[in-house]
Order: structure tokens, then C-alpha cells, then sequence
């Protein structure tokens, strides 16, 4: 597991602590599109987030997952849909962060049920329709062609997030 990009570590007063964190194993094609897509992100440099490449380490994350106010989880998502296409989830601990399909869900949400009620974040997940998860290093062509959709997506949940924050302390 690395950390990527600079982030803010230590948020200032009023400001939410945004972590996004790539899920998936690159040696299974389309099962790393989280990294795939993490490490595009990475090439943004925006110092106002965490970028986090989580790979598979899902348990030895915990601490980022309690630093984090907010949460963008991305990972492959198989939903029976067509390959290469992109889903969004938001969960919150009210609603039991049941979801089916995410290849790493179960072990994210466990580590996000042991932090304390008050200490759990708000958590979307993007998730890709993989069509390969086999050995292999490639993703496949049409997951391939859904990273840049990917990455504006995120980035355009991250821009609503601290617009929301803007308002909350003007």
C-alpha cells in the first residue's frame, strides 16, 4: 500500500479530510482498474486530497480509513453489466454499508465497521464492470477506455465535496 500525492494530513479547522483510494490487484487485468485509475489520479497532484493506492492491503489501511472524513473507493464492481461501465454508490454507516459486487467490499467495509460510530466516513464507491479478471497486466480494451470517464467522475464527486465544505463555513 502507498500513498500518493501530497494530501492534506492534517486538515485545517472546518475543512473535511478527503481520501481516495484505489482498491484491486494489477497482476488480475481488470481487477486492479482501482490502481489504474489511482495512479492516473496521482498525476493531478491536487494537494487538497489523500490519493492512496490501497491495492489489496484493505486491513493495514485502517488508519487512513479513520483519518478520512470522506471516502472515494474505487474498484471493480461486477453487476452483470456491460463491460467498461461505471457505477456510483454512496454509503453511510446508517444504512449498514451493505453493497454487493465490489471485489474488495468486504474487506473495506470491515475495516470501516471497526472505527467508532462517530468516527465513520462518508464512503463512494466507483466501481467498473470488469471483463477480464485473469492473469494479465492489461486491462482490458473497454475498461481500459472507461479510465478517463473514471477519473472525471471522481474528480467531479471531490470538486461537490468541497464545494459543500465551502458553504458549510462561509
Amino acid at each position: 500500500m502507498e500513498a500518493l500525492g501530497n494530501g492534506t494530513r492534517g486538515a485545517k479547522s472546518g475543512e473535511r479530510r478527503i481520501l481516495v483510494a484505489g482498491f484491486g490487484n494489477v497482476l488480475l487485468r481488470d481487477g486492479g482498474v482501482g490502481i489504474h485509475a489511482i495512479r492516473e489520479m496521482q498525476k493531478m497532484n491536487n494537494t487538497e486530497i489523500l490519493v492512496s493506492e490501497i491495492g489489496t492491503a484493505v486491513r493495514d489501511a485502517h488508519h487512513l480509513f479513520a483519518w478520512a472524513d470522506r471516502v472515494l473507493a474505487i474498484d471493480a464492481m461486477q453487476a452483470r453489466g456491460t463491460p467498461g461501465m461505471i457505477y456510483s454508490l454512496t454509503l453511510r454507516s446508517g444504512n449498514g454499508y451493505g453493497i454487493q459486487g465490489s471485489l474488495h467490499q468486504p474487506a473495506f467495509i470491515e475495516a470501516v465497521r471497526r472505527l467508532p460510530p462517530e468516527g465513520q466516513p462518508e464512503i463512494t464507491i466507483l466501481g467498473v464492470e470488469p471483463e477480464v479478471i485473469g492473469y494479465g497486466l492489461d486491462l482490458s480494451p473497454a475498461v481500459l477506455r472507461s479510465i478517463p470517464d473514471l477519473v472525471r467522475i471522481a474528480v467531479e464527486i471531490i470538486d461537490c465535496w468541497k464545494a459543500r465544505t465551502e458553504r458549510v463555513r462561509r
